[in-house]
C-alpha cells in the first residue's frame, strides 16, 4: 500500500493496461540482449515466484545469482540488510575502476579506545540516562573515546552536555516523526507502530553498519537501539566488536481490544526474540535491564512461552534504576527554587509531555484546567513544558500561564515541584518517584508500555495517581490538581548507583 501511494492512480492503471511478455520465447529474447551487469538476488522457497525462474534469469543475461536459502518471496522485505550488503558490493565490483581516496590505517594497539554509544530518540529519558552512564563509563576507562549516533531530541541534549555527535547521525531516518505519525489524540499504539517502523529501522540499520565498519571500535553500546538489536541477531555475521543492549522493558504486550490476532503476533515477536538469543547468545556480550528483578512485569511472554520474569533473570544483568542524576547533588530545595526563579508561597505545578509531539492533546486538555484549578488554589503557579517538537504557539494562553519549548536540565525543576502532570513515560515518572513529589500520570492509550510496564513499575513504588484522559474532563483534572498539590508522599526509596553499577558492568568489556 505504501508503495502503491508513492505513485499516482494513472500509473497503476497503465500497469495492469499495458502489453506484457506472453510467452517463453519472448522472455527469453529480451533477457538476451541484456548487456550490463546483472545480479539475480532469489529464494530458494519462493512460493510465489519459482527459483528456477531466477537462476534461467541469471543464465540468459550471464549474471551473478545469489540465492537465498530458506528464504521466501520478496527477498528485499525478508531480509533487507543481506539484500542491501549484496547490492552494495555488486555496485562496488561495477565501479571498482574508479579511483579510491586515499586512507589511512591505524594499528590497532595504536588505536585509542572507542565506543559508540546509540541512544533512543523516542523519548528524552533516554538521553539523561546515557549521559549518567557514559560519564561513568569514562570513570573507569581513561581515555575513552565515545562517539553518540543519535537523532533529535536526544542530539539537543548530547550537545549541551559537551558530547560528540557522529557526523553520520544526520543520515538517520526520524523515528520520533513516525511515532507522532501514527499516533492519535492521546493515542498511540506502541507495538503497531513498530511494526510498522521497518523501513525506518533498516534504513538506521545500514547508517549504522557504515559506521561500525569504518570506525574501529571497540564496544557499541545501544540503549534500546531496536534496529541494530534486532538486525544483528538476523545476520550475526556482521557483529564486528563487543556488545551491549540495555532496556527498562522485555515483552511485547497485547492490548485487550487488538483480539486474538494481537495476542498472536505480539506472541510471535516474543517467540522470535527468545529464539534469537538462544540461538545466538554470544552477540549480546552484556544484556542489562535498567531496573530490578521486581520490576519486569509477570506473566508469560505468550502460550507456550516462559515466565517474563524468569526468562529476563536468567538473561539479564540488573543496573538498578538510572535517574540520570544524583539527588543529593541538588542542595537545599528552597535554595534551587529560588535559583530557577520560583517565588516563596507559590504552589508550583510542572506540565510535560516528553520529547515527541504526541503529548499534544494532553497539554490542551490541561491547559483548559488551569483556570478552574487557580480558583481552587489561589497560589498556582503552571509551567507548560512542550517539549522540542511541539510548537509552543499552537497552545492555547490563559492568563498566568507559563509555556516555555524546552528546559535544559528538566529534571531540576521536576525535583523542586509542588506537583506534577506528566504522560506516563517511564523516565519522568521515575525523576518524580525519585524526588519524592506528588504527580498524575495519563498513559496513553494503546501504549502497552506505559500501560502495563510503566504502570507495574509505578504501582510496585506506590507512586503517583493514575489518571484515564478519556474520562478526565477539565473540572476532572482541576480537582485533582487540588487534591494532589504539595501531598506528602510515602513512596518505595530509588537507588542512586544505577549508572555506576551499569558503567561497571559496561567497562568490563573495554
Amino acid at each position: 500500500m505504501g508503495w502503491g501511494l508513492e505513485t499516482t492512480g494513472e500509473t497503476l492503471v497503465l500497469t495492469e493496461l499495458a502489453p506484457g511478455l506472453t510467452s517463453q520465447g519472448e522472455v527469453e529474447g529480451v533477457l538476451g540482449r541484456v548487456r550490463c551487469p546483472v545480479l539475480v538476488i532469489h529464494g530458494d522457497e519462493d512460493a510465489i515466484v519459482p527459483h528456477a525462474t531466477g537462476v534461467a534469469a541469471a543464465e540468459l543475461t550471464g549474471g551473478t545469482l545469489v540465492s537465498i536459502e530458506g528464504g521466501g518471496h520478496a527477498a528485499q522485505a525478508r531480509d533487507p540488510v543481506q539484500v542491501n550488503l549484496l547490492i552494495r558490493r555488486f555496485v562496488e565490483s561495477v565501479t571498482s575502476r574508479r579511483a579510491v581516496p586515499a586512507r589511512t590505517w591505524t594499528r590497532a594497539l595504536r588505536r585509542p579506545r572507542r565506543a559508540l554509544y546509540i541512544s533512543s530518540p523516542i523519548g528524552l529519558g533516554h538521553a539523561q540516562r546515557d549521559v549518567a552512564i557514559a560519564k561513568a563509563v569514562r570513570e573507569r576507562t581513561p581515555n575513552l573515546e565515545i562517539d553518540w549516533l543519535a537523532q533529535d531530541p536526544v542530539t539537543r541534549v548530547l550537545e549541551a552536555e559537551g558530547e560528540r555527535v557522529h557526523p553520520a547521525s544526520a543520515l538517520l531516518a526520524s523515528e520520533s516523526a513516525h511515532i507522532e505519525a501514527e499516533s492519535g489524540e492521546h493515542d498511540l499504539h506502541a507495538f503497531q507502530a513498530i511494526r510498522r517502523m521497518d523501513e525506518i529501522l533498516v534504513a538506521n540499520f545500514m547508517v549504522f553498519q557504515e559506521v561500525v565498519t569504518d570506525g574501529h571500535y571497540d564496544l557499541v553500546i545501544g540503549d534500546e537501539a531496536w534496529d541494530v538489536d534486532y538486525f544483528l541477531h538476523e545476520n550475526p555475521e556482521l557483529k564486528q566488536t563487543a556488545y551491549v543492549w540495555m532496556t527498562d522493558f522485555v515483552g511485547w504486550l497485547p492490548m485487550p481490544d487488538g483480539g486474538d490476532q494481537e495476542r498472536l503476533l505480539t506472541a510471535d515477536y516474543n517467540a522470535e526474540m527468545i529464539e534469537h538469543i538462544a540461538r545466538f547468545p554470544r552477540l549480546r556480550d552484556r544484556a542489562i535491564f535498567v531496573g530490578n528483578s521486581q520490576d519486569v512485569v509477570g506473566g508469560r511472554f505468550g502460550p507456550d512461552l516462559p515466565p517474563i520474569r524468569e526468562w529476563v533473570e536468567a538473561n539479564y544483568h540488573f543496573a538498578g534504576y538510572v535517574t540520570g542524576f544524583d539527588p543529593a547533588r541538588l542542595g537545599d530545595t528552597e535554595a534551587l527554587r529560588s535559583e530557577l526563579g520560583y517565588h516563596p508561597g507559590e504552589r508550583v505545578c510542572i506540565v510535560t509531555v516528553g520529547g515527541s509531539g504526541v503529548g499534544g492533546a494532553l497539554l490542551r486538555k490541561v491547559i483548559a484546567a488551569y483556570p478552574l484549578a487557580r480558583r481552587a488554589v489561589p497560589e498556582l503557579r503552571m509551567i507548560v513544558v512542550a517539549g522540542p517538537r511541539i510548537d509552543p504557539a499552537s497552545l492555547p494562553r490563559q492568563d498566568g500561564l507559563d509555556v516555555r519549548a524546552f528546559v535544559p536540565q528538566l529534571y531540576r525543576h521536576l525535583a523542586v515541584c509542588d506537583l506534577a502532570i506528566v504522560q506516563g513515560g517511564l523516565s519522568t515518572c521515575m525523576e518524580l518517584v525519585t524526588n519524592r513529589r506528588p504527580f498524575l500520570y495519563f498513559p496513553l492509550a494503546h501504549h502497552f508500555e506505559q500501560r502495563y510496564h510503566v504502570a507495574h513499575r509505578l504501582d510496585r513504588y506506590q507512586a503517583g495517581r493514575r489518571m484515564d484522559y478519556a474520562g478526565s474532563d477539565p473540572d476532572t483534572i482541576a480537582e485533582a490538581i487540588a487534591a494532589e498539590l504539595g501531598r506528602t508522599v510515602d513512596y518505595r526509596p530509588v537507588e542512586t548507583d544505577g549508572a555506576a553499577r551499569a558503567a561497571s558492568l559496561i567497562a568490563e568489556l573495554l
